[in-house]
């Protein structure tokens, strides 16, 4: 019944409802008012629909920073909140404080970190039912070897995924519908996947007396809240059984865990292992994941019922709820240095998530980073090391084959002596891989009559020959042209020559060498897609190859049991670059590659050709005296103040034309406030002056250690005018790239 207007007078006003702060996933300073819907109490996490402008925006209730007020702001001038999405459970509180913790650090957007926190739309959508195929009847009269393959892999009764049944058989989806239509699949609903709990009374595997010392070390300083072990172990050492310990620790108390990886390919063979020891398959997180199992994989960690995640670097960033351990594998790799938009490194900001949930965090390599070895060094992490590898005798033999001493013939790439290992190798029925982190043909191409060289219009880098794909590429912007037949600037025919070798043209080496041997080259331009990546290495980890040729690709974790000699082409390739970490880079990825040969019965050879057999990495690598070259590389970084003795920022200007780049760096340079711990150089033009037509000035800011290097960029930065046009400043705190 409606109130009279006298009753309504007599009738006490409620309290107006406070203002409520709102983050959108929007590069915004921080946190905007609303006014809550129907007067509601709104709790931080919630997830609201908030208008900005014509748009509306799924976006986070958030929370007022230590000592911050409620801002008292005239209540016309605030919007309201359009809608409460009610079905979806709160950001938990950790992934707030988490989400400002690293836009402080990275003087990044808050909104901008909490779009990575909300990069499943689909989470939001109701659920759609699901269907996956069976097999129930007998093979068809038509039995291909794709179609052997669906039904071998279908055979365990599991109902699968039609797109993981086509890339567990390596075939395509078509091979899946015909078996369909022939009665010999059938289409059934599917379970959730997180319905299948992990099983952790499984039979584990026999750990050797050292892994039994090592998961003993491990699941002490993992069994509490916050700590940080770093799991040292030589390749193929079973490190990954060392650290399931500490997942079945985690999963037995009831929580979440976390497993970083830094490239897509390796999530395959690691689920696997995974599935094996705990009976169910993890939860997948990374790009390759399609939109919509991203979307149930994100609502599954939000309401705390996928225990077991594994995934990239933007898996850190998942709303875990109760999360109670993290596990960094390979975590010298720089694959987990992100460097747009908000530039972070996913293995700090995992011990920063560990540290502001409770949660213990586990770094994991056979060649552990610099900035984690001084760590572990001065007591912050706890240092835990296999020596020995797990199946096999030793670690392979490492040779240097001086190239000046043996050169290859004229217009070849391989020396004769590692021709000769690689004929050895074959012919005792053994696998070998060859190893140069150089995609494409060739680097250069150049026209022999007047010297022409291609370099690309947007960038200031060579277009780079891909005879497999007849065309000339920039691996910068993308831009490629074919091929031409005669050379532009003269117009001479037949004069286009390659110069320096590029994995294609090894691959063309091998093949006239080799013509009898299987053979498979590995290389991200060339390969389509994930499922087809994923194949390619089961082919090989099952023997259906001879020899790989590879980039940094093959370097990675794989474990391929009948690989016993890897052969490095240039170990001199990552040398000469100006960049502080270039050493230990190159002793990370070649002890990784060489490490892939010998993994169990077959005993490993590593052969490396260089022109600087002395040179200190290659000197460590063949000695296998890591300790130390890593003891002259950590105190070469103390007397220069260089991380993790000290701190480093890029200041990175670009715009479209030279003039206006360079004078706003001179600018921004000479707005720099001056202070006793830190020091400004530059500007520079950046050695890639240009990409995709954009030219770059650099500004790099060295600090020491206990400098507050993110108040003296804020400082620095107000003073700064703002840029005009199209000219763009960004900040990378703790760059990893100096180009």
């Amino acid at each position: 019944m409606p109130l009279t207007r006298a009753e309504t007078k007599s009738k006490p006003r409620a309290a107006a409802p406070a203002t409520v702060p709102v983050m959108l996933p929007l590069a915004l300073p921080g946190a905007y008012d609303y006014l809550p819907p129907d007067g509601r109490r709104l709790e931080p996490g919630q997830f609201v629909v908030a208008p900005l402008g014509p748009v509306e925006y799924l976006a986070v209730v958030w929370t007022l920073g230590e000592g911050e007020a409620p801002r008292d702001i005239e209540r016309k001038k605030l919007r309201e909140i359009v809608e409460v999405i009610d079905d979806v459970p709160r950001l938990p509180r950790v992934n707030l404080a988490f989400a400002d913790w690293v836009a402080n650090y990275t003087l990044s957007s808050p909104g901008m970190v909490l779009r990575m926190m909300m990069s499943a739309s689909r989470a939001f959508d109701p659920p759609a039912p699901r269907y996956g195929v069976r097999l129930v009847g007998s093979p068809p009269q038509r039995v291909t070897p794709a179609r052997a393959r669906v039904i071998e892999a279908a055979s365990n009764g599991m109902i699968w995924v039609k797109a993981s049944l086509a890339e567990a058989a390596g075939v395509s989806s078509g091979v899946i519908d015909g078996l369909i239509d022939a009665g010999t699949l059938i289409a059934e609903p599917l379970p959730d996947w997180h319905a299948l709990p992990l099983d952790l009374a499984r039979e584990r595997a026999t750990l050797t007396p050292e892994q039994k010392d090592a998961a003993g070390e491990v699941l002490a300083n993992t069994s509490g809240g916050f700590a940080v072990t770093l799991l040292d172990g030589v390749t193929g050492s079973g490190k990954t059984e060392v650290y399931f310990e500490a997942i079945a620790q985690a999963l037995a108390k009831g929580k979440q865990a976390l497993v970083l990886m830094p490239e897509i390919a390796l999530t395959a063979q690691f689920i696997a292992r995974c599935e094996e020891r705990f009976g169910a398959r993890p939860a997948e997180w990374h790009s390759g994941v399609p939109a919509p199992q991203r979307g149930r994989v994100w609502r599954a960690v939000i309401e705390n019922k996928a225990k077991l995640v594994v995934g990239a670097r933007s898996a850190l960033f998942l709303p875990f709820p109760d999360l109670g351990l993290i596990v960094v594998d390979e975590e010298h790799d720089a694959g987990y240095k992100q460097e747009e938009r908000v530039a972070y490194q996913a293995r700090d900001m995992a011990v920063v998530r560990g540290r502001l949930g409770g949660c213990p965090v586990v770094l994991s390599s056979a060649t552990p980073s610099i900035e984690s070895l001084v760590n572990a060094s001065q007591g912050r992490y706890r240092h835990v090391q296999l020596a020995t590898r797990y199946k096999a005798d030793g670690l392979p033999a490492l040779t240097a084959i001086d190239m000046r001493a043996n050169p290859p013939e004229r217009g070849k790439w391989l020396s004769p002596v590692l021709v000769e290992a690689i004929a050895e190798t074959l012919a005792r029925g053994e696998q070998a891989l060859l190893f140069l982190n150089r995609r494409g043909y060739a680097p250069v191409t150049l026209c022999r009559k007047c010297g022409f060289k291609f370099e690309c219009p947007n960038c200031s880098a060579w277009l780079v020959e891909h005879r497999f794909r007849r065309r000339l590429e920039c691996h910068h912007c993308g831009t490629f042209i074919p091929i031409p037949d005669k050379c532009p600037h003269c117009e001479a025919e037949n004069a286009l020559v390659p110069c320096g070798p590029g994995v294609e043209r090894i691959a063309e080496e091998v093949a006239e060498r080799f013509p009898e041997a299987r053979r498979v080259l590995l290389s991200s331009d060339l390969t389509p897609n994930i499922a087809e990546l994923r194949h390619t290495l089961r082919e090989i980890e099952e023997r259906e190859v001879d020899i790989v040729i590879g980039t940094q690709l093959v370097a990675k974790s794989h474990h391929f049991p009948g690989l016993a000699l890897v052969g490095v082409v240039d170990g001199d390739l990552g040398l000469a670059q100006a960049d502080p970490r270039a050493a230990e880079r190159t002793f990370q990825l070649l002890s990784q590659v060489t490490g892939r040969a010998g993994r169990e019965a077959i005993k490993g050879r590593g052969l490396i050709q260089t022109y600087m057999p002395e040179h200190p990495v290659i000197a460590a690598l063949v000695s296998g005296d890591r300790d130390t070259f890593l003891a002259r590389e950590i105190e070469a970084r103390r007397e220069a103040r260089m991380p993790p003795f000290g701190r480093l920022a890029a200041l990175l200007v670009s715009a479209s034309s030279r003039e206006a780049a360079e004078g706003y760096a001179r600018e921004v340079a000479r707005n720099a406030p001056a202070a006793a711990k830190i020091e400004v150089l530059g500007p520079a033009e950046a050695p890639l002056s240009v990409i995709r037509g954009r030219h770059r000035f650099r500004l790099l800011v060295k600090a020491a250690r206990e400098a507050d290097l993110q108040a003296y960029l804020r400082l620095w930065l107000s003073a700064v005018p703002k840029a005009k046009g199209d000219i763009r400043l960004t900040v990378d705190v703790d760059p990893y790239s100096f180009l």
